[in-house]
């Protein structure tokens, strides 16, 4: 009999550790460091009735415990100055019901983390949509906790790369001139339809499975690394998807931005500039959803601004990552934004971070720039250390066509764009491009190969860090006014399938491997060439439509002659005597040319010359 009861007691007390186990159903972050700066961390417990529980700690030291009005949650926050390097026990303990033990484990860091240095001007990005890249494990297109299946037939719909298909092409890439990779985002994206493009999460700590895991993309992170390279992370401060686990049962009705009736975006950011706006409009602009299928993120709650710092410092220090692009970086709230970005740029000092700033005026765009003297007539800083250059891209979509450009029309506009570099805090430190995944294919603009070639050319040379969107180096094209889906094409030769192969030479027909030779050689020089990183800028307003411009730096000194113009020019070198001073040969990069700059000289009609003048 005592035996039995024995049983009967074991077998009710392995009942109750079962309960108590499934009592707790997410914890995030899910691990964490030893040694992070962040005096503090705020660890989410979530679970059925989980704010019944009174946690405690023999380990480490618990500052604060919260609980929302959703009693699934409890948010534990507990000081990490003095925490174990291995980890760490909570008990929850509850009257009447058994204790729920959890550990909580603290991994070492990466020697010199802290010190990590980010993306610069040294580096050519190479942005990658994964789904449309290449399908490296046909066996994960669908999977069955995911709505949305692979299925190529649909534009709009997942056609199945994945991480592995880009850590299988990390060789052309890296051969490409490339030395970093900005993917649009990877974590789970739940939404039963359009879920390709990866915006409207449903799980921020986890790789969407049918794009890999979390280990296949710090698999990818170390083999950037191992060539030198980098990696970037797409990072969505702004919206989840409307399937994110917590937005299904949300810790706070204000979680998210609430309307009596939806309400989109106004797309306004001038708003958040405009001593004139008014509080509807502004209030519309920030906490206007997006779409339908993505919430808009309330950050002035702490829990989700603390939620979101965490989040990104755990990826950096998880994934070892040199970088962040942040989405809609102006549709946020502009003091929550900046708290969250000083945040992470104070644990990583050397640090970069980009923000998507598409708006139309430079004055608008260095706004958000840390440091800005215009962002100081408001008192406000956004600790933003890069933006991007939309009215840069504004001109090149518009010049490249004129037939008969006028006093402003043309290239001046290009160069009107740096005309107003004196507004900018660093210019070294804005991300340079003519497209990316949300904009018209440049050579579906432009389907001369002569015109990619002056337009990488700009990109290449300029002050800032270039950007190039994937396949448009082998002459990639798409149109924009039939769906986003058709600017993001399946490059050719990423699937099993596939005819051609664009990823070797010989997969691709002439005309590809011209872009793609041009490319190469034009990347491959810029990695080596410190002039360009860092060199000064001297630049001579257009005549006759050609613009002409020097990067020097010591001893080194480039000069770049874009002529868009179908017919040639005729450039008299003194004209840039300033610029040239004791130089008397140019040999251009591409054509292996050498120019003689003590005479009048003629540029062809759609010609580039990049010359290191000797």
């Amino acid at each position: 009999m005592r035996i039995m009861i024995r049983i009967i007691w074991f077998l009710v007390l392995l009942l109750n550790m079962n309960e108590a186990s499934s009592q707790l159903d997410r914890i995030e972050p899910p691990f964490w460091w030893s040694g992070m700066q962040r005096p503090t961390l705020e660890i989410l417990f979530y679970g059925n009735d989980i704010a019944a529980y009174q946690p405690s700690s023999e380990d480490i030291k618990i500052k604060k415990v919260d609980r929302t009005t959703n009693p699934n949650y409890l948010f534990v926050t507990v000081e990490t100055a003095q925490q174990p390097t291995t980890s760490s026990v909570f008990t929850f303990s509850k009257e009447n019901a058994p204790d729920i033990t959890v550990t909580y484990e603290f991994r070492e860091r990466r020697e010199g983390s802290a010190a990590r240095k980010g993306f610069d001007a040294s580096d050519l990005i190479y942005l990658i949509m994964p789904d449309r890249f290449a399908n490296g494990d046909p066996s994960g297109d669908s999977h069955p906790e995911m709505q949305e299946n692979a299925d190529r037939s649909q534009q709009g719909g997942r056609h199945g790369g994945d991480l592995r298909g880009i850590i299988d092409h990390l060789d052309y890439i890296e051969n490409l001139g490339a030395t970093a990779i900005w993917s649009t985002p990877m974590c789970e994206d739940n939404d039963s339809q359009g879920s390709y493009h990866g915006y409207a999460q449903s799980d921020v700590y986890r790789i969407d499975p049918r794009i890999g895991t979390n280990e296949e993309y710090l698999e990818l992170s170390n083999g950037l690394h191992q060539r030198g390279m980098k990696l970037i992370m797409d990072y969505v401060t702004n919206h989840w998807g409307l399937e994110h686990w917590m937005i299904k049962d949300m810790p706070d009705e204000d979680w998210v931005h609430n309307f009596s009736e939806y309400r989109q975006t106004n797309h306004r950011m001038t708003t958040q500039l405009d001593p004139y706006a008014s509080e509807r409009d502004l209030k519309d602009c920030i906490e206007g959803w997006f779409v339908p299928s993505m919430p808009d993120l309330n950050q002035t709650h702490p829990k989700m601004l603390t939620y979101l710092i965490q989040n990104a410092l755990w990826w950096i220090e998880y994934a070892n990552l040199d970088g962040l692009r942040v989405d809609t970086y102006s549709y946020n709230n502009r003091e929550t934004i900046s708290q969250w970005t000083k945040a992470i740029m104070d644990e990583y000092s050397s640090f970069n971070i980009v923000g998507e700033i598409w708006m139309h005026h430079q004055a608008q765009i260095a706004f958000w720039q840390k440091n800005s003297k215009i962002g100081a007539l408001q008192n406000y800083n956004s600790y933003l250390p890069s933006i991007m250059d939309f009215t840069l891209h504004d001109a090149i979509i518009e010049v490249f066509d004129e037939q008969e450009p006028q006093w402003n029309s043309g290239m001046v506009q290009v160069y009107e764009n740096f005309v107003n570099d004196f507004l900018y805090p660093d210019t070294h430190n804005i991300m340079v491009f003519a497209e990316n995944h949300d904009t018209r294919r440049i050579n579906e603009i432009y389907p001369d190969i002569a015109d990619y070639k002056i337009i990488m050319s700009l990109i290449a040379t300029i002050r800032g860090i270039p950007q190039v969107y994937y396949g448009s180096e082998i002459g990639m094209r798409g149109r924009k006014s039939q769906g986003d889906g058709d600017i993001r094409r399946d490059f050719p030769g990423g699937w099993p399938e596939d005819e051609l192969n664009a990823f070797e030479i010989s997969g691709r027909d002439e005309i590809q491997n011209q872009y793609y030779d041009f490319s190469a050689r034009l990347f491959n020089w810029r990695k080596k060439s410190e002039v360009i990183h860092r060199g000064e800028m001297t630049h001579y307003t257009p005549e006759e439509n050609v613009y002409v411009y020097f990067r020097s730096l010591a001893d080194q000194t480039v000069m770049v002659v874009l002529n868009p113009n179908k017919d040639s020019r005729e450039l008299d070198p003194e004209r840039f005597h300033e610029s040239i001073e004791k130089y008397t040969k140019g040999l251009d990069l591409i054509s292996e040319e050498v120019i003689d700059l003590n005479e009048k000289f003629l540029i062809e009609g759609k010609t580039a010359y990049i010359l290191e003048l000797k």
